[in-house]
C-alpha cells in the first residue's frame, strides 16, 4: 500500500529538477500522476534537459500511471485546461503541488518590467488560479492537499549594513515571499475542510538543470546541494499527513524531514530552521 494510493495528483513545473522527482515519488507511492510543464518533449527547452514526456515515459517504465499536459501555469486557460484534463482522465484532483517556476539573476535596475510581471505570473498567480480551480472539488470532498514550493530567498537579507553586494535575487525573492503568505492565508481559509495548504523550501540549493545553469551550483553532483529527493519526500509528507497537522505549515525541508525522525538532525552551514530565529552553522 502506497501513501498515495487511489489518489490523483498534479504537479506542475514536471519536467526536470525538484518536479520531476516529487512527480517519480508520487507515482511510486501510487498516485496517478498529472505532470504539468511547458517542455513536452526533449530539446523543446532551448538551454535545459528535461520533458514531460521523459518523466511520464520513467513514471510508466516504473510501473506508475501519468499523462503529460503542456501548460503555461502563467496562463488562466492554460491553468483550467490542466485542472480540467486531470478530470477528465482520473475524476478528481486530490494533491496539487505547485513547484513550477521562473527567475531571472538580473539586478532590479538591469531587469526588464515584462520579465518582473511574468515571474510573479508564474510564481504566484499560477499557484493562485491553479487552487482555485482545484479547491471547490476538494471542499465538496471534504479531502485535499495543496503544496507549494517555496525558497530560502523569500527571507530577506535583513537590514543594512550588508558585508557584500549581492544582485539578482530581490525578485526571485519577492515571489516567494509572496508565495508564502498566499500560502499561510489560503490555509486559514480553507480550516475545517480537512485540505491542507503548505510551503516547503529546500535547506540547501538543490543541483537541477535549472541551478546548474544559473551557476548556483557547479554541476548536478555538486557535494554542497540537497538531493531533489529530499524535497520529493518532504512535499510527500506534506501531502499525506493529516490536515490538522500540516495546515498552513512554512517550513524548510531538512526541518520537517528532521521532526518526523524521516533524516538525522539537520548538518552543513546555511540550515536555516523556519519560525525559531535559529541558524545552524
Amino acid at each position: 500500500m502506497g501513501k498515495l494510493d487511489g489518489r490523483v495528483a498534479i504537479i506542475t513545473g514536471a519536467s526536470r529538477g525538484i518536479g520531476e522527482e516529487i512527480a517519480k515519488l508520487f507515482a511510486a507511492e501510487g498516485a496517478k500522476l498529472v505532470c504539468a510543464a511547458r517542455t513536452l518533449n526533449e530539446g523543446d527547452h532551448r538551454f535545459l534537459k528535461g520533458s514531460l514526456a521523459g518523466t511520464v515515459a520513467q513514471i510508466k517504465q516504473a510501473g506508475g500511471e501519468a499523462i503529460a499536459v503542456a501548460a503555461d501555469v502563467s496562463d488562466e486557460a492554460d491553468c483550467r485546461k490542466l485542472v480540467q484534463s486531470a478530470i477528465d482522465t482520473y475524476g478528481a484532483v486530490d494533491v496539487l503541488v505547485n513547484n513550477a517556476a521562473l527567475t531571472y539573476y538580473l539586478s532590479i535596475v538591469d531587469l526588464d518590467v515584462k520579465r518582473w510581471i511574468k515571474a510573479f505570473a508564474v510564481n504566484v498567480h499560477g499557484p493562485f488560479m491553479l487552487s482555485k480551480f482545484v479547491l471547490p472539488g476538494m471542499i465538496e470532498r471534504r479531502r485535499g492537499a495543496i503544496v507549494n514550493i517555496s525558497s530560502g530567498a523569500a527571507i530577506g537579507p535583513g537590514r543594512t549594513p550588508f558585508q557584500d553586494a549581492r544582485r539578482g535575487g530581490t525578485m526571485y525573492g519577492a515571489t516567494k515571499a509572496a508565495l508564502e503568505r498566499f500560502t499561510q492565508g489560503l490555509a486559514h481559509e480553507v480550516e475545517g475542510y480537512n485540505i491542507s495548504v503548505s510551503a516547503v523550501a529546500p535547506s540547501k540549493v538543490v543541483p537541477t538543470p535549472g541551478t546548474v545553469y544559473h551557476k548556483l551550483v557547479s554541476g548536478l553532483e555538486d557535494p554542497q546541494g540537497e538531493s531533489p529527493l529530499l524535497m520529493a519526500r518532504a512535499a510527500l509528507l506534506l501531502a499525506t499527513e493529516p490536515a490538522g497537522k500540516v495546515n498552513g505549515r512554512v517550513c524548510y525541508s531538512q526541518q520537517i524531514l528532521g521532526e518526523y525522525g524521516l533524516i538525522d538532525k539537520p548538518t552543513g552551514r546555511g540550515v536555516t530552521i523556519k519560525g525559531s530565529g535559529y541558524s545552524q552553522i
